[in-house]
């Protein structure tokens, strides 16, 4: 298959990787058939945009303003800064805005200045409050696309929402929970939350809760929120209940902290016989390989990272809009076993 367009601006049109374009081009097989004709319809609106300007030259700054813990920013920025030189020709700047705990004022103070100073385009984790709503509001009227990430803000102007499908993967770990204790005695499962805020974290709740409930009513549900996923303020909601719930068997934890849950649980001489959390930070890694925690919920960051870029070159005109919305991440069950593949 010959065409006259670089690797990576074929990879970038078609939102996968390089490696899988080459793959395609070079017709090695091994590549899915609705990715090779991804790839192709990549080559022909390439074709179809030759005689246009192109993203050569072209230079985009990006905002990223999260509120989340300290370990999952550093992986959303290892994963950005990964991918932003796959998106050559086009030239991306990210600037930081990254914050453990803020409230809304703060929020809102920020997402101002990026509007007055001026931005491409901002990829967003913020809690689903109508002051931070209406601040992205403000800034798509002014032309400044936002992608939301992880968790979405559905009431506002955003452009797209990027991450797994949250109500899927609550009922996900509702799945591995209820296999796993087996039992059909009456048992407590722990769900942590960082904050009710946020709604990707609301919708994994609603998830777990409605599996439960169509196939594991011996399972109950016991919730604790506002820690933030730091692990001295989850560590410390998770000991008070384990004082107050001697029936607590399992933990699906939802907003991290995951290291002070285990702890909480070692410290009251307490067994925990399912632990399932979300993403692939350091600590969970450290706690998989342990064996102190089962599986954990995962999507693929650094694929995340290029589609909510490609959305933004595509609110500013650099690509081309897709025939429909890209599907959401995929849920990955990372277990001890599969860990090697991806860390």
């Amino acid at each position: 298959m010959t065409h006259p367009f670089p690797v990576k601006v074929v990879a970038l049109q078609a939102g996968v990787s390089v490696a899988t374009v080459d793959r395609v081009i070079k017709e090695r097989g091994g590549v899915h058939a609705n990715t090779v004709r991804r790839v192709r319809q990549a080559l022909d609106e390439l074709a179809r945009q030759s005689t246009q300007v192109g993203l050569a030259g072209r230079k985009f700054m990006l905002d990223v303003l999260m509120v989340a813990p300290r370990r999952f920013t550093d992986a959303v920025r290892a994963a950005l800064e990964a991918e932003l030189p796959s998106l050559h020709p086009a030239v991306l700047r990210s600037r930081f805005h990254l914050h453990e705990t803020l409230e809304a004022d703060g929020i809102v103070g920020l997402i101002e200045r990026i509007r007055k100073n001026g931005s491409h385009g901002v990829l967003l984790k913020a809690p689903d409050l109508p002051a931070v709503a209406e601040a992205v509001n403000r800034l798509a009227a002014s032309g400044i696309p936002v992608v939301t990430l992880v968790t979405d803000l559905p009431s506002s102007a955003r452009r797209s929402y990027v991450g797994m499908d949250n109500r899927a993967a609550g009922e996900t770990a509702a799945y591995l929970v209820g296999q796993w204790l087996g039992s059909r005695k009456r048992q407590l499962v722990l769900v942590t939350l960082s904050s009710n805020r946020f709604h990707g974290e609301e919708e994994r709740e609603i998830g777990f809760r409605r599996a439960l409930r169509e196939r594991h009513r011996h399972l109950s549900i016991l919730e604790v929120s506002e820690g933030h996923g730091i692990d001295g303020a989850t560590g410390a909601l998770v000991r008070e209940a384990l004082a107050a719930h001697p029936g607590i068997a399992a933990v699906y934890s939802i907003g991290g902290g995951n290291a002070a849950i285990v702890q909480a649980f070692a410290q009251a001489g307490r067994p925990c016989q399912v632990f399932i959390g979300h993403d692939l930070d350091a600590d969970n890694v450290a706690l998989l390989k342990s064996g102190a925690i089962q599986a954990v919920l995962h999507h693929d960051l650094g694929q995340d990272m290029r589609r909510a870029c490609q959305e933004v070159l595509r609110a500013q005109g650099a690509l081309p809009a897709l025939p429909q919305p890209a599907p959401l991440s995929a849920i990955q069950v990372v277990t001890p076993w599969n860990l090697p593949a991806l860390t």
